[in-house]
């Protein structure tokens, strides 16, 4: 196996001394948006489809190998977008500033949405996408947002429970298959593991497993050095593993991952500030900070011909007409 492929058990310590100055490259995602915060909470967070486009194309010349998308709404940009036909004017937009970039949509979502409206996403043709393995449960304040934004609204209180439950999951994972969509699942504390295993049983996902543990999250783990390796000590073999902190959590589990061997996700979705009380300038800002600690860990930022390789995708990007 290549150095680009190599993949072992990351909390194994026998497994992580020899590798240590022959890690793989690092992975960087971008989430560049996300399905709730908008303009109101920093003005450099991407909206429209051209907004994305251009914030995305700065992170990928940044290090960006894979960019995860919320589309949002035309004539509503703080609400998710519900139709197939938006989705596609995202992505096609991406594709055209990004040629190679891994393209990651969620089916996460946002508030409000059926998950008929989450699965819109899967037509659109993305490369990977998002997939909850646990019910999502979050209580926060969305500040007011003034006119002239478009979409003005008050200032509201979220407080809702996603209901994931073993048969939606199965259900999104076999929409996702039957289309040739890698799943990136999402975990938020080791109950997820269950689900994981669930999946691999039913011939639903295929290695190498791409997972994520979501930190710092209202009902994930607390993001501590001790929860990620509980964490990734019960993944299956064949996992390639990336990690979000978020908010004041970003800059200490990216830095973590990298050490271990694993991948980063950071991004305006996840953090609107770029250290205590100053507001991030772009996605790009964030993604140069993690290619920065990257390469003083010594460890590459992979390109998007690598992170394909490494996660079994096809070396042949969609393309949008």
């Amino acid at each position: 196996m290549s150095a680009i492929q190599d993949r072992w058990n990351y909390a194994d310590a026998f497994s992580y001394l020899p590798r240590i100055g022959k890690m793989p490259p690092t992975i960087i995602c971008c989430a560049c948006n996300g399905g709730v915060q908008g303009k109101e909470s920093n003005p450099a967070l991407p909206e429209t489809p051209e907004e994305i486009a251009e914030s995305v194309h700065g992170a990928y010349e940044a290090g960006a190998s894979m960019v995860h998308v919320h589309a949002r709404q035309e004539a509503f940009p703080t609400r998710p977008a519900v139709t197939t036909e938006r989705w596609l004017e995202v992505n096609r937009s991406i594709r055209a500033a990004c040629p190679d970039i891994i393209i990651n949509d969620t089916t996460g979502g946002g508030p409000n949405m059926t998950m008929d409206e989450r699965l819109q996403c899967l037509d659109a043709r993305p490369e990977v996408a998002s997939l909850n393995l646990t019910p999502d449960m979050s209580r926060f304040k969305l500040r007011e947002r003034l006119a002239p934004l478009p979409d003005p609204r008050p200032e509201v209180v979220y407080d809702e429970c996603l209901p994931f439950s073993y048969k939606l999951i199965k259900r999104f994972a076999t929409e996702m298959k039957e289309r040739g969509i890698k799943p990136e699942l999402e975990t938020y504390h080791t109950g997820g593991g269950w689900v994981i295993r669930f999946l691999i049983e039913e011939g639903l996902i295929e290695k190498p497993y791409w997972i994520q543990t979501v930190m710092g999250y209202q009902t994930s783990s607390l993001a501590t050095v001790d929860n990620v390796v509980n964490l990734v000590r019960e993944f299956p073999e064949d996992t390639v593993w990336l990690t979000s902190g978020i908010a004041q959590h970003q800059v200490p589990m990216t830095t973590l991952a990298i050490l271990l061997g694993g991948h980063v996700r950071v991004g305006l979705e996840d953090n609107v500030y770029y250290a205590r009380g100053v507001l991030a300038e772009s996605n790009a800002q964030l993604v140069a900070r993690a290619a920065r600690l990257s390469n003083e860990l010594n460890r590459e930022v992979a390109t998007p011909s690598q992170a394909r390789e490494m996660l079994g995708l096809s070396g042949e990007p969609t393309q949008y007409p």
